[in-house]
């Protein structure tokens, strides 16, 4: 026995001593960088510390403040988004988090930002914090060199703009879908509406099932017509297929509602765990698993015989870039540099995720700051009026109205939201194993050591006021505007830094489509490249940005054409209390939901992408000439 306990002790002297030597090392090449440094007890990104930091947190607190102050807040996450900018405020737009495990570099700098995002070679993306998005095969977004180009040449072939104009005609349908799923039948459903986050992820979700898979999904209270044919009936049914427990839709639903659960636990630890949750995980990861397998004979097939579906069909388009055929009864062969079976279902695996709960979140976060934004509201449905006029949707001409549209309100409003509430709000990357790679901010070279980590915190250049024209805040009394939701402030004046509100991105053009593409709209403000990343930016910036930014545009367009949304009040005061209530009541009333609205929206959280952390924000929505708050409200 006191060997075992020897033994232990030795483990452990060896572990501290291991852990000290290696702190000093790591605090060497942080001082070696030149740049600003806190020294922390493990990072930001270790795994144990991020499961278990809610036990630890109470303890670390009850010390004395300055033993921990200064290094616990930027290793506990949900960081960047809680804080904003006011770290980088402390210590710098580059500072350093140096543990006993890694060095850790934050970045709120956009000529830093700039260096890294074009030299792709340089700054490699840090795939490891990635690896759990492989659980149905590797993919775009999780591979790196070789591997990556040939993913990105054969998915990049999907995004065009011939497609991305059939995106626009299936959002506008789609949003037409949502709102009579609001109003109901006969379109006089006034109840406040309580499921804003589910609909716009359904909304989303049928959007990329029609134009990525050419799947017709349904909305409540929708029939599928008679002599729909069997695949249609399979995918777009509520109720499950044979072999299935869920429907498509419950599964799609049920998978990401437990992404993190599943991405983190083998299957058969969830089955051994006696929970409806880790079991109705289990099942819809083996449900998506069986439909996705069954999709993609059913493209294997249509591919063999020369059909297509309708839309975009990324699934098809993948097959038919990865196989070739021996006639029609013959067997596939995978043509070189095509993806495997693996990586086709891999890669429509993050086509859902990214492109559907991304725009879904910012299609959701857009709704709501638009209700509690009343005169933003307004000027955007002044903007839609001017483009369209009473036109019906379903007659809009994509090439004619997207243009005018981005330069709106619409887009304001979209880069907004996007600027305060990015999907992803840190991009991770790192310094090639080769040599270690320098990086020249305000004239100063600073060497990063090879293998040095990095996080681009896009919540926080995003706020930095450095690049953000700002104004006294209307809302927080003694501040700038620059954490706050002001759509405004994209037709303020563009900074003339000698190019550097030149927001194009440097891209190989096999690589990564074209270099000419803005991120914003020409005719709105530009902010300095580096400044602005929700889509990331360089080579392996988003691919479907485009995409998303004409489906939520399309969207909104629908939406505030015939209807304004309010933030509902029944929390407090009901309709008829409200009809006995002065002008000056309704307003307090309305700022109360205003203020509770902003609040859930500063407790949102990342989980894979930003959203609510588990609440919601209950709205109304009404016919333009019907409203009790937003047509008057801060005027």
């Amino acid at each position: 026995m006191q060997t075992v306990i020897a033994l232990l002790g030795l483990a452990a002297l060896y572990y501290i001593y291991s852990c000290i030597s290696s702190l000093r090392h790591n605090i060497a090449v942080a001082k070696s960088t030149g740049l600003p440094y806190i020294v922390a007890p493990c990072s930001p990104i270790n795994l144990p510390w991020q499961i278990t930091h809610k036990l630890w947190l109470p303890i670390i607190k009850s010390f004395p403040e300055s033993w921990w102050e200064e290094w616990l807040d930027p290793i506990t996450p949900n960081f960047s988004f809680r804080t904003r900018h006011e770290r980088f405020a402390r210590h710098g737009d580059i500072f350093i988090i140096v543990s006993p495990g890694m060095v850790w570099v934050m970045v709120a700098n956009a000529e830093a930002i700039c260096q890294l995002t074009s030299r792709r070679e340089h700054f490699l993306k840090l795939t490891e914090t990635y690896d759990i998005l492989r659980i149905f095969g590797d993919n775009v977004l999780t591979s790196e060199g070789a591997m990556w180009r040939m993913h990105r040449k054969v998915t990049s072939a999907s995004f065009n703009e011939r497609n991305t104009a059939l995106v626009f005609k299936e959002a506008i349908r789609q949003a037409q879908g949502m709102v009579k799923s609001w109003t109901g039948p006969t379109g006089q459903r006034r109840e406040s509406i309580h499921s804003l986050d589910r609909d716009t992820m359904r909304l989303a979700l049928h959007i990329i099932a029609y134009v990525g898979f050419g799947l017709n999904l349904l909305w409540p209270g929708e029939t599928l017509p008679e002599g729909v044919d069997m695949k249609q009936a399979k995918y777009g049914s509520f109720k499950p297929t044979a072999g299935h427990k869920l429907s498509f839709v419950d599964t799609i639903a049920t998978l990401l509602e437990n992404i993190l659960l599943l991405l983190l636990a083998p299957q058969w630890v969830l089955r051994l765990i006696p929970s409806s949750k880790t079991q109705a995980a289990a099942d819809a990861h083996k449900d998506w698993t069986k439909y996705m397998q069954e999709l993609l004979d059913e493209k294997i097939e249509e591919a063999r015989h020369g059909e297509r579906a309708e839309g975009m069909d990324f699934m098809g388009q993948l097959v038919r870039s990865s196989y070739k055929f021996e006639g029609k009864m013959g067997k596939s062969i995978l043509k070189e540099g095509g993806l495997s079976r693996d990586e086709i279902l891999g890669n429509a695996f993050i086509i859902l995720v990214a492109g559907h709960e991304t725009t879904a979140n910012a299609i959701h976060f857009i709704l709501i700051e638009l209700a509690t934004n009343p005169a933003s509201q307004r000027r955007l449905q002044h903007d839609i009026d001017e483009i369209v006029g009473d036109t019906d949707p379903s007659t809009w001409d994509y090439e004619s109205v997207i243009n005018p549209m981005m330069a709106s309100s619409l887009g304001a409003c979209l880069n907004e939201t996007l600027r305060l509430m990015p999907a992803v709000v840190e991009i991770p990357k790192k310094v090639t194993q080769d040599q270690d790679q320098a990086v020249t901010v305000d004239g100063q070279k600073h060497v990063f050591p090879k293998g040095t980590q990095i996080s681009l915190v896009a919540v926080s250049v995003h706020r930095n006021p450095r690049y953000w024209p700002s104004q006294p805040s209307k809302i927080y009394k003694g501040k700038d505007d620059v954490n706050d939701w002001v759509p405004e402030r994209w037709f303020r004046k563009s900074q003339d830094n000698t190019g550097k509100g030149d927001t194009k991105t440097e891209q190989d053009s096999d690589e990564s489509g074209d270099p000419e593409e803005q991120v914003t709209s020409a005719q709105l403000f530009h902010p300095e490249r580096g400044s602005y990343i929700p889509f990331s930016d360089g080579p392996r910036s988003c691919l479907g940005r485009r995409t998303a930014q004409v489906e939520i545009i399309a969207a909104l367009a629908v939406l505030f054409r015939d209807y304004s949304l309010e933030l509902a009040v029944d929390e407090w005061a009901s309709d008829d209390e409200l009809d006995k209530m002065s002008r000056e009541k309704k307003a307090e009333i309305y700022r109360s939901a205003q203020a509770s609205t902003r609040a859930k929206v500063n407790r949102s959280v990342s989980i894979l992408t930003l959203k609510l952390d588990g609440e919601h924000v209950p709205v109304r929505l009404v016919k333009r000439g019907e409203e009790r708050f937003v047509d008057w409200v801060d005027e």
